[in-house]
């Protein structure tokens, strides 16, 4: 078994260097960081709730969460300024190509229904972003102890400077885009 960081120094280098015809090895895109995100919505006024949001994001990255809190009140919401609002990790090196392996090889695929994912969810700067509707598909968590089903945000951050760069890193890494 490969890690991926073997994978993206053998194979990815080289080929991304003749598919864009970079002179330096410098140039070649990479992943810079990973950062997954839970908003917690109507769960943030559950405190019980909100400790096992932060402990099964723990489980899932091998990291602690940082809480985010409201920046301002939204009345609709029912938010005050202040108020936590959500989790998220940001996974930089050895960890986050872990967690990349984790999610392209195991979790993705136990997505039911699956397809593929989205070929569009690139930003203008070569960053990907992947929502999951639930926390269920990472086999680190007893889906008998879930008390109540979330989903998260998955934003891979790169050093592409287009979509197209980006899109051929993560393709070379392996993730399983759909088929348009």
């Amino acid at each position: 078994m490969a890690s991926l960081i073997d994978v993206y120094k053998d194979a990815a280098v080289k080929n991304l260097m003749q598919k864009f015809k970079y002179k330096n090895v410098m140039q070649v895109p990479r992943i810079k960081k990973i950062v997954v995100n839970v908003g917690m919505g109507a769960m943030a006024h559950e405190k019980e709730l909100v400790e096992l949001v932060r402990e099964e994001l723990s489980i899932i990255t091998g990291q602690k969460p940082m809480l985010a809190r409201s920046k301002k009140a939204i009345s609709n919401f029912k938010i005050r300024e202040g108020v936590p609002v959500g989790y998220k990790v940001t996974l930089r090196g050895k960890r986050m190509y872990e967690f990349l392996y984790k999610l392209i090889n195991f979790c993705i695929p136990r997505i039911r229904d699956f397809r593929g994912v989205s070929r569009t969810a690139f930003d203008g700067d070569g960053n990907y972003t992947l929502g999951v509707k639930e926390q269920s598909i990472f086999p680190e968590l007893d889906v008998n102890k879930v008390a109540k089903s979330h989903g998260m945000d998955i934003c891979i951050v790169t050093s592409a400077g287009t979509k197209e760069e980006s899109f051929a890193l993560l393709e070379e890494l392996g993730m399983p885009f759909s088929k348009k």
